[in-house]
């Protein structure tokens, strides 16, 4: 426990270790590693074209069984019925895909392919059948529809040749179907084409025909109920049935034509009723014969998929552990004449036991003579940054992380954020009733989290889900603040003695109250509630205490430069940097702090003069620091002490400019004075000189290069300049940026106040009814749950967060690192 200690506060510490794998138990040592997820790899191989590595084969394999994989989904979402996946837990016993299980990925590889043949060919099946039932369908409902058309024709007893102004009168009012025209004796001497075309194309396919025919025809059409169902892409078609007449060979060429560039469907109908009645009958039990065999090939397709359903998951998972294996082994260096691999990754240096157990493991089921080997390389190249996190503290350091990578060894602030993240949002939140909602709705996502980590939960929820304990926190502390500020859903709680008593009103509009010589012990006393001076004494009371919270958190964030700089041996930089700025901090409103806690210990009712308000005192600090009226003053020695402290402000300026510049040129005189040449110039001298060859030209021990930059005096005065400047303004900004505090938390009692007032106040009373207690009650919890809860904490999560990121971090944090990424198989929660 005691090596753990400064892990507490810092990253990992962090090694680079070589490996010698050989060939034969390189892809189960790589698994191994994966499974432990403790290894980032470096690439060996940066000026090799990625499709010629030496692995590109097997990634373009697990490439092809991702696109089947991939294909399975794509069919079971596309069907009818629904059918469920089994998740990766449950059907993670059923496969044993692996290095060392039974089946291996050339058998799953076989196993995919099969699948896949299957399922194209009753796609392929289903769809032609499919598109058989459909032209029988259509003909069945051009022969029902034309033999409409022709016995409406016989019942009117009209005259089939008529004049081409009464067919053209006919087309642009077909609507009219009572004037179709026929004899019941007569035979037809007009030829007809017949079938069927899509509805939306029908008014564009009558213009056409006109047109080309120049209105030598006779078109009827009517509507087919019931859509067609494309197999392929699940989209309906609706389709009209369409009878044309017309004289002569030429003319039922060119309809054809144009019914067929249109997309209509053509079939051969005869004219003889006889026959199309023949026809129909034929064709009705070749249709039901059809339907079974489509019905029959549907439900064969769909064993075929829910048998795929039942290991896709895992399948999936296999395809993907194995695409990372490859890829990591074509990042490593191959030396054929020994037939080994050479592999270089970061590895936390606490963790190189459990890794070198993993490949003797390997060497031990694989039954091979030679082990793989791991030895840690001296180096001084910045190592990633690795902060081991649990499922608690995993949230506030992606906080931290999202504002930027730690540097190396640097003091963490994602473990401070723990506590005073939840704690500057909730003096934001500050109600016991809200803060207990947001904490009861995280507390139920902790109970279910497992059965939650296993369902997709979208990007919201996720999210959410992601930052429970973050939520549950914000909660606790939000019940806590709202006990300090005596504030339940804009009502107080009276649990002790209230210091306060009222007399009777009488005839009087206002009452002044009298202390009874209690005090409230906790929080607010509730006699503030609903008091006439309530807001102005709750407002001066949050304005101040954001401004005390405001420059402790500063005051913290930069106090935490001191590890940071004796980690990274910069002692000069503590009696140059943090000193001055520390003095100047505290100066100005460590001063203000301090003198705001006296004021309010000070019973001033019996002063003859109150003291000036402390905003005018820090003006007149500044613009008149001797010169403080003795009436006005607030503690003897007044003007004194702001003078002293205004000149030790006034003297850091120069401090902040001056030493470390100072220092830095004195140390680079010194450096030339001894005659060496700064460091970088002979670095790639340096490099051949260094090292110990081993084979191939690789190098078993890493080159010590120093990765510091190297600038001119220049330079580092104008730097030194800005951080002056910028730190300076900070100090003054920052602070008044903290009064957010005050604001937000001032919105948010008035904001739940207004509330209640309009919903629940005068439905409490019984004046609308029951009916209007209950709308009112729903409007009240909707408002809370989404407007207060929602809206206004999402508000507080955002303003507590740049709190952090710029009031606080900017004090200390370097954020210079990059992040570790090992190989791992373990797949993020949110996913």
């Amino acid at each position: 426990m005691v090596d753990d200690y400064p892990t507490l506060f810092r990253s990992e510490e962090m090694s680079l270790v070589q490996l010698f794998i050989p060939n034969e138990v390189a892809h189960d040592a790589i698994y191994e590693l994966g499974e432990l997820g403790d290894v980032q790899f470096k690439d060996l191989n940066p000026d090799v074209n990625p499709f010629q590595r030496s692995y590109v084969g097997e990634v373009r394999r697990i490439d092809e069984m991702a696109r089947r994989i991939r294909f399975f989904s794509s069919q079971i979402e596309k069907e009818k019925e629904p059918i469920r996946l089994r998740p990766l837990q449950d059907s993670a016993p059923l496969i044993t895909f692996g290095p060392y299980g039974p089946q291996t990925i050339d058998e799953l590889d076989i196993k995919l392919a099969e699948h896949e043949a299957r399922l194209y060919q009753m796609n392929a099946s289903y769809e032609t059948l499919s598109e058989r039932m459909r032209e029988l369908i259509e003909a069945r409902h051009v022969l029902r529809e034309t033999a409409v058309f022709f016995h409406r024709a016989e019942e009117h007893h009209n005259d089939i040749r008529t004049s081409s102004d009464d067919i053209a009168a006919s087309l642009l009012q077909h609507d009219d179907r009572e004037n179709q025209f026929s004899s019941g004796s007569i035979e037809f001497d007009i030829e007809f084409v017949a079938g069927t075309i899509d509805r939306a194309r029908v008014p564009i396919f009558e213009r056409i025909l006109w047109r080309v025919l120049r209105g030598n025809l006779y078109m009827n059409h009517a509507d087919i109920v019931e859509p067609f169902i494309n197999p392929s892409t699940g989209e309906e078609t609706r389709k009209n049935v369409f009878i044309i007449f017309a004289h002569g060979d030429v003319l039922l060429a060119r309809i054809r034509k144009v019914a067929e560039s249109m997309g209509a469907s053509l079939y051969p109908i005869d004219s003889n009723a006889n026959k199309r009645a023949d026809a129909l009958r034929e064709l009705t039990p070749r249709l039901e014969d059809l339907q079974t065999v489509v019905y029959n090939t549907s439900v064969t397709r769909g064993t075929e998929l829910g048998v795929i359903a039942e290991s896709l998951e895992g399948w999936r998972d296999v395809v993907r552990k194995e695409k990372l294996i490859y890829e990591t082994l074509n990042l490593f260096h191959y030396d054929s004449r020994r037939k080994t691999l050479l592999a270089e990754g970061w590895v936390p240096t606490r963790d190189i036991t459990k890794i070198q157990n993993a490949l003797r493991h390997v060497t031990e089921i694989s039954g091979t003579s030679i082990p793989p080997i791991l030895h840690e390389i001296r180096t001084r190249k910045q190592p990633p940054t690795f902060h081991r996190t649990n499922k608690f503290t995993e949230g506030f350091q992606t906080i931290m992380d999202n504002y930027g990578i730690a540097t190396y060894q640097e003091v963490n602030p994602g473990l401070f954020a723990v506590i005073t993240f939840p704690f500057l949002f909730a003096v934001m939140f500050g109600d016991i009733g809200h803060g207990c909602i947001i904490f009861c709705a995280a507390l139920c996502m902790i109970l279910a989290e497992k059965k939650l980590a296993r369902n997709d939960l979208g990007e919201i929820m996720g999210t959410f889900f992601y930052g429970r304990y973050i939520i549950l926190l914000m909660g606790l502390f939000s019940m806590y603040t709202g006990l300090i500020y005596n504030d339940i859903f804009s009502m107080s709680l009276r649990v002790f003695q209230s210091g306060w008593d009222f007399p009777e009103r009488g005839n009087q509009t206002n009452v002044v109250a009298v202390s009874n010589g209690h005090t409230y012990p906790f929080g607010l006393d509730p006699a503030w509630h609903g008091t006439d001076n309530g807001l102005v004494f709750t407002n001066s009371y949050k304005m101040k205490m954001s401004i005390i919270l405001g420059v402790i958190h500063m005051t913290f964030a930069l106090c935490l430069q001191v590890p940071n700089h004796i980690r990274f041996k910069r002692p000069f930089d503590i009696y140059s940097n943090f000193l001055p700025q520390l003095i100047f901090l505290q100066s100005i409103f460590g001063y203000l702090v301090v003198c705001i806690l006296y004021k309010w210990s000070v019973d001033w009712s019996h002063s003859p003069v109150p003291p000036s308000p402390l905003l005018n005192m820090i003006i007149g600090m500044f613009l008149s620091p001797g010169n403080v009226l003795p009436e006005k003053q607030l503690y003897k020695g007044q003007a004194m002490v702001q003078t002293v402290l205004l000149w030790c402000a006034v003297g850091c300026v120069p401090w902040l400019l001056c030493l470390k510049p100072y220092i830095q040129w004195r140390e680079m005189k010194r450096v030339r004075g001894q005659g060496y040449v700064e460091v970088g110039q002979h670095a790639e001298g340096e490099r051949d000189l260094e090292g110990e060859e081993e084979g191939n030209g690789r190098l078993v021990v890493e080159d010590m290069e120093d990765d510091g930059e190297q600038h001119d005096f220049g330079e580092i005065v104008i730097h030194q300049v800005i951080h002056t400047i910028e730190f300076c303004l900070g100090c003054i900004s920052h602070t008044a940026s903290y009064l957010r505090l005050w604001a937000l938390s001032l919105a948010h009692s008035q904001l739940s106040e207004v509330l209640w007032k309009m919903t629940m106040q005068d439905a409490l009373k019984g004046e609308g009814g029951v009916i209007s207690l209950i709308t009112m009650s729903w409007l009240w919890l909707s408002c809370t749950l989404g407007g207060l809860c929602l809206i206004e904490g999402l508000s507080a999560f955002l303003h507590a967060l740049r709190l952090h990121w710029v009031e606080a971090n900017s004090k200390h944090y370097e954020a210079g690192g990059y992040a570790f990424t090992p190989l791992t198989f373990a797949q993020d929660e949110t996913e």
